[in-house]
């Protein structure tokens, strides 16, 4: 199957919220209140979308670019979060986001962070040409306990290459 990216409209806030609120996801991101999402529509300098089946249109996930206005030409992968793994969705998310960063968008640096214990979606980033550019040591505080951030980068003659 393939998959496809489009606007996030409001109808689809509360499968956004549903996903970012899974067990499976919850521990890796800093869920946003459906609010903030909501804003997210309107904000020139994001780019709010909903990965879907192709074939049926079904959502699969959401994702969430920053930096559209920037003059430096560095986006950001702020978020890319599926509701349906282990089927290649995030892969294919992943690469149409590079592409159009890199070819339409005709930026010089893509770069995301991610919990350094989210050790799937590290090596996801890793395996499609990101490089880890450093830590953010103990930068998010979870109840009790400090989290680190691992950043990761590629620029666009190594997307290129």
């Amino acid at each position: 199957m393939t998959v496809r990216l489009r606007l996030t409209v409001p109808t689809d806030l509360p499968f956004v919220c549903d996903v970012e609120q899974a067990p499976e996801n919850a521990p890796f991101i800093l869920p946003w209140p459906e609010e903030r999402h909501r804003e997210a529509l309107d904000d020139p300098d994001i780019l709010h979308m909903i990965a879907e089946k192709t074939e049926t249109g079904h959502p699969v996930g959401y994702v969430i670019i920053a930096g559209l206005a920037s003059p430096h030409h560095s986006i950001e992968l702020l978020r890319i979060t599926m509701a349906v793994k282990r089927h290649g969705y995030g892969r294919r998310v992943l690469r149409q986001i590079k592409e159009w960063a890199f070819r339409e968008q005709k930026a010089h640096r893509l770069w995301l962070d991610v919990k350094e214990t989210n050790g799937v979606a590290r090596a996801l980033y890793l395996s499609e040409g990101f490089r880890e550019e450093g830590i953010l040591r103990d930068c998010l505080k979870t109840g009790d306990t400090y989290e680190s951030l691992v950043v990761l980068s590629m620029l666009a003659d190594e997307y290129e290459a």
